[in-house]
């Protein structure tokens, strides 16, 4: 039986149940002496607006189990363009792909300071006067030991050694052969597969490599490129192949994509042009299995029930939730976890827009980047055992990327800067309208954006596989 069979068998109808069965002279001195006096005061005014107090507004509630801590500034260029992030809970660093500073900023998640950034990526592309994703960089992001590896715009996986994190090595750069970024990835828990994915090529396809699990950064070899059958994902309709994440009790990559054809089946079809909105199709999550590759793929996937996915994170009892959106499938109002095994799903109402998700097995909670929410960008918090949706953070505009350490009971949330900074893609979100952004700039206590940091709940060291997550939305 093939897996679509399987799954409609065990998902049937939508349920609404919340928990899973697996449980930014004279007068020329006077003149002078306003003028003076003048840029006095703008120099005071810029002050205050961009050095207040960090964690206020409605981003910092004090009603929440989630708490705003601090918020942590990034040198360089204000924060426009981001991607992905990821947490080391071992080593105590935090990485975020940052496009507008050209690299990976990598932060102390043990005194809640930057300390580096690995350098040489393409950065923010314009398309016009807005950001062009498919062509900026860096973008996926994950880490192993003393190796970090990210995703470019220019369709290359950079290596690098960061031994020192303060000055991280470039030790590898391997193209993927695309012509767009190179998006989402994921590692197997050995760390000797890395799988990453050409999210905005037409067809999409991923990259699996082979890495060193010892540490020797600058041995990575491309193993396969990964395909998926034109059945299901025809070519030229844009559609994409999003975030993996590793569920080691199968032995597989679990692989959200956003839109698949004839999902779900009906004699009147379905519609999956990306180019002919509305979208009514719903998406699908990939089953890879490094030492046993079906290439391409034609089998291994398991529809999902309207929901268009981007990140993956694994949580508890083999538990994977998916990133759901409107942005993929309008009238998406809800997020998916889905068993890893038996493919019994259940939804988390109230819930949509996640780009990347993130499990924290310090506080056994979801934490989700949430920024395509009917009231504005939110950081969601999910209980991982009961699925409850146990609340909601207001953050910036184009708040997606969220990443946390399971050790020092931390949520890291980035933050762009207000648009009259950036531009095209800024924080217009907020009580405010006056260009000085809204719930970003209250929690940054400024105006370039910034890492916002949350305290949360936890016991201490891992429980179980889980402790990483992910996104990538396909506009983001």
């Amino acid at each position: 039986m093939k897996r679509f069979d399987l799954n409609l068998f065990f998902l049937g109808k939508k349920v609404s149940t919340p928990v899973l069965s697996t449980s930014t002279v004279a007068t020329s001195r006077r003149a002078r002496s306003t003028v003076t006096a003048t840029v006095s005061f703008a120099i005071l005014l810029l002050c205050a607006v961009s050095a207040g107090a960090q964690c206020s507004g409605p981003g910092a509630p004090t009603t929440t189990q989630t708490q705003c801590q601090t918020a942590i500034s990034i040198p360089g260029n204000p924060l426009r363009s981001f991607d992905i992030s990821w947490v080391d809970s071992d080593r105590g660093l935090y990485f975020l792909g940052d496009r507008s500073n050209s690299g990976v900023d990598i932060i102390s998640t043990k005194t809640n300071k930057f300390i580096g950034r690995a350098s040489g990526f393409v950065g923010i592309v314009l398309n016009g006067a807005a950001v062009n994703n498919n062509l900026s960089g860096p973008d996926g992001v994950v880490s192993r030991g003393s190796c970090l590896y990210a995703g470019d715009g220019d369709s290359t996986l950079k290596v690098f050694d960061i031994s020192n994190p303060k000055k991280p090595v470039l030790v590898n750069t391997i193209s993927t052969g695309g012509t767009t970024r190179l998006d989402e990835m994921a590692l197997t828990d050995d760390g000797e597969f890395l799988i990453a994915a050409n999210n905005a090529e037409d067809p999409p396809f991923a990259t699996l490599f082979a890495t060193d699990e010892d540490d020797d950064c600058g041995f990575v070899t491309k193993v396969a490129k990964i395909t998926v059958d034109p059945s299901i994902i025809p070519a030229g309709k844009g559609l994409s192949i999003e975030q993996p994440t590793w569920v080691k009790s199968t032995h597989q990559f679990i692989v959200s994509v956003p839109v698949i054809a004839n999902n779900p089946t009906d004699p009147k079809g379905c519609n999956f042009d990306t180019g002919a909105p509305p979208v009514t199709c719903s998406g699908a999550v990939l089953l890879i299995d490094p030492d046993n590759l079906e290439n391409p793929i034609t089998d291994d996937f398991v529809p999902l029930v309207h929901c268009g996915p981007n990140g993956a994170t694994v949580g508890p009892h083999s538990n994977v939730m998916v990133g759901c959106t409107p942005n993929n499938q309008p009238g998406d109002l809800e997020t998916t976890i889905i068993n890893a095994q038996s493919f019994k799903y259940v939804d988390v109402g109230n819930l949509t827009g996640s780009d990347e998700v993130w499990f924290d097995s310090g506080s056994g909670r979801y934490y989700t980047g949430s920024s395509a929410m009917p009231g504005g960008a939110v950081l969601g918090v999910v209980d991982g055992e009961t699925n409850f949706l146990l609340e909601t953070i207001p953050q910036s505009s184009a708040s997606h990327s969220v990443a946390a350490d399971s050790r020092r009971h931390k949520v890291f949330v980035p933050q762009v800067a207000p648009k009259n900074v950036v531009g095209a893609g800024g924080d217009v979100t907020g009580p405010t309208k006056d260009g000085l952004g809204g719930v970003g700039a209250g929690i940054c206590g400024g105006t370039n954006g910034c890492i916002a940091v949350y305290s949360v709940p936890g016991t201490e060291d891992d429980k179980e596989e889980g402790d990483h997550g992910h996104h990538s939305d396909h506009s983001d």
